[in-house]
């Protein structure tokens, strides 16, 4: 299942990814009863329990929608070398090579075809997807500059071809949170698989 959750802030977006993490994280498959026997989760189990995590939050990344591959590729490196190293039993080639890879494109491509070589399903979470265009969301005006912007700018519509690509190998789940569906207007075209809660 591929889902974009869109929600106002403050509304327990970033809260609803920790639940799925505990949920479905293989590190945590030995808590799963404490954590949610009682509940009607953890009485009626979804068919798949548990996948490998990784975890993406854009909302700390610097740069506006026209600069903001240098804070995503430095966002990615840290979280992917997090991933490998916390999975390194189940990933033990990955951290070698993955350095090798320049930036978040070539490096998300690079794991999901290590997790597939590896037999490892991922669960992917992207928390706060739309930040890089929050700041043109106010006025009419900025919002009719975001296609232009946005349209000289490839590299965000790549990094989600990649998720997209991966859905067919390792990605297995996939939850997309944010706070404006603007962004999409430009992924649909590379990301079209998702389906939407506003």
């Amino acid at each position: 299942a591929f889902f974009f959750f869109i929600r106002p802030r403050r509304f327990g977006k970033s809260l609803t990814l920790n639940v799925l993490q505990h949920y479905y994280d293989v590190r945590t498959r030995d808590k799963f009863d404490d954590l949610f026997g009682d509940l009607y989760i953890g009485q009626h189990p979804t068919p798949i329990v548990t996948l490998i995590f990784a975890y993406l939050n854009f909302s700390g990344i610097t740069g506006a929608l026209n600069d903001y591959r240098k804070g995503l590729d430095e966002h990615c490196q840290i979280r992917f070398d997090f991933f490998c190293e916390v999975y390194a039993d189940l990933l033990p080639e990955a951290q070698d090579r993955l350095d090798e890879k320049d930036g978040a494109v070539n490096q998300l491509d690079y794991l999901i075809s290590e997790c597939e070589r590896a037999g490892q399903k991922v669960y992917l979470f992207i928390d706060e997807y739309d930040h890089f265009t929050k700041p043109f969301s106010p006025t009419p005006k900025a919002c009719t500059a975001i296609p232009t912007k946005r349209n000289g700018e490839g590299y965000l519509r790549a990094f989600f071809n990649k998720v997209k690509a991966g859905t067919y190998s390792s990605i297995e789940a996939l939850f997309i949170t944010g706070v404006s569906p603007v962004t999409m207007d430009d992924l649909t075209s590379g990301f079209n698989i998702g389906t939407n809660y506003p």
